[in-house]
């Protein structure tokens, strides 16, 4: 199966041993994106609703490198260090949908990269 790397400098640099998407067999797998600027600066600390914005502002420019978008997103996961925030983040993240958003779970996590409190990967289909 082969698989290719994809990489945008518009969006966060891996901070691991990771890259910021693959595809393999016509599906696109983003790894989690945080708050991050693309220089490394986090963003919104204390404001759930930046922090979530820029995860997916982040996540549109990684789908943007392999010539996807929003629309091709088939399944989202959300991390967040407080499950209270949830209104605020799904306010944010129904957003960048349409009519039909995809599949998705959210889940509240001890910790997160950086001290954010928000974390947003996805997979999107050609």
């Amino acid at each position: 199966m082969p698989k290719t790397v994809h990489h945008t400098p518009h969006a966060p640099a891996a901070i691991g041993p990771y890259s910021q998407a693959v595809e393999a067999n016509g599906l696109l797998f983003c790894s989690g994106q945080i708050s991050l600027t693309p220089s490394g600066e986090r963003v919104g600390a204390g404001d759930v609703v930046a922090q979530t914005r820029q995860c997916m502002d982040n996540l549109g420019q990684v789908l943007c490198a392999a010539g996807l978008g929003f629309q091709d997103v088939v399944k989202t996961t959300i991390y967040l260090t407080d499950l209270s925030t949830f209104g605020a983040v799904n306010e944010v993240y129904g957003s960048y949908f349409g009519a039909e958003p995809p599949a998705r779970e959210t889940v509240e996590v001890s910790g997160l990269p950086k001290s954010v409190d928000v974390e947003i990967s996805c997979i999107a289909a050609r």
